[in-house]
């Protein structure tokens, strides 16, 4: 027998369990996509076509009135009245949101430093009273927080929806556990080439745990963009985010229950989430592979 018929082995019984997977995948996906489309598809019917048992998705035909009404009953987007530039709920998000993760990303990984590279009296309870507030309901909060913004002069602000998030107990406990992964030679060697404390944050603890750092940004715009409970206490017409503005929408029960237009708030609010997700997956996904959130 030669080397050649000896070397030839009997293929091996073929794999279903990849197939089997991928086909379980694309069932979810479509069972994920089915309402984020029926949004769609209802946000472009007609106002006067009511849906109906068996008749769920397409209509006589399809138009944006919706949006466009959306937009002249809520001002999700900026417009010009009486000659000048108003206000809208888009720029209110964007300012809230935004100063929070601004600030957030200072505050946070300073606090997560001090825990995990200085040793003082009384760091293990302060970092368990940090933590306590997880325990703690937002619901409680509400009143103290409320009286406190009032007395401050800043009721109607978007600063006021974003001063009680700019610490996090969730962030700061997040980039401690990464900190705590840096190398501890890495450490010594900043400080043998003679380091100060904040060439060590910056140089040292921060770039291995950027991942972490992303991570909790992600969760904290979603977190921050669909907030309603805080807003909703502390604003009143000129700061309310968009999430009020769907609001509106949800209330027009006396004359029937408007779904194209409640659909087009949606997807308008929802639009940007969405979008960035689709473009940034990858990094989304990498990034939270590496923070250990699940």
């Amino acid at each position: 027998m030669s080397t050649a018929s000896m070397s030839i082995r009997p293929a091996k019984p073929r794999s279903y369990s990849k197939w089997f997977v991928n086909a379980l995948t694309i069932v979810l996906c479509i069972l994920w996509a089915i309402p984020i489309l029926w949004a769609i598809v209802v946000s472009l019917r007609p106002r006067s076509d009511a849906l109906g048992r068996g008749d769920i998705w397409f209509g006589q035909y399809l138009t944006t009135e919706s949006y466009q009404i959306v937009n002249e009953l809520a001002p999700f987007f900026p417009r010009i009245e009486d000659g000048r530039l108003t206000g809208s709920y888009y720029q209110n998000t964007l300012q809230y949101v935004l100063t929070t993760l601004g600030v957030q990303l200072i505050t946070i990984p300073l606090a997560a430093f001090a825990f995990v590279h200085f040793e003082f009296p009384g760091k293990k309870i302060l970092f368990y009273l940090i933590l306590s507030q997880m325990m703690i309901p937002t619901a409680s909060l509400l009143v103290p927080n409320f009286v406190t913004i009032r007395e401050m002069g800043l009721y109607d602000t978007t600063l006021a929806i974003a001063i009680p998030y700019f610490g996090s107990a969730f962030g700061t406990f997040l980039m401690r556990q990464a900190f705590l992964e840096v190398p501890r030679e890495l450490v010594e060697a900043g400080q043998i080439d003679g380091c100060r404390w904040y060439h060590l944050l910056w140089h040292v603890y921060l770039p291995p745990s950027r991942p972490t750092l992303i991570a909790f940004g992600l969760v904290s715009v979603s977190f921050h963009w669909n907030s309603l409970l805080w807003p909703l206490v502390v604003t009143s017409d000129n700061a309310r985010p968009l999430t009020m503005g769907l609001l509106r929408f949800t209330q027009l029960t006396d004359i029937g229950a408007q779904w194209s237009l409640i659909m087009a708030a949606t997807l308008i609010i929802v639009a940007p989430l969405l979008l960035i997700f689709l473009v940034f997956q990858r990094q989304f996904i990498q990034s939270f592979m590496h923070s250990g959130i699940k």
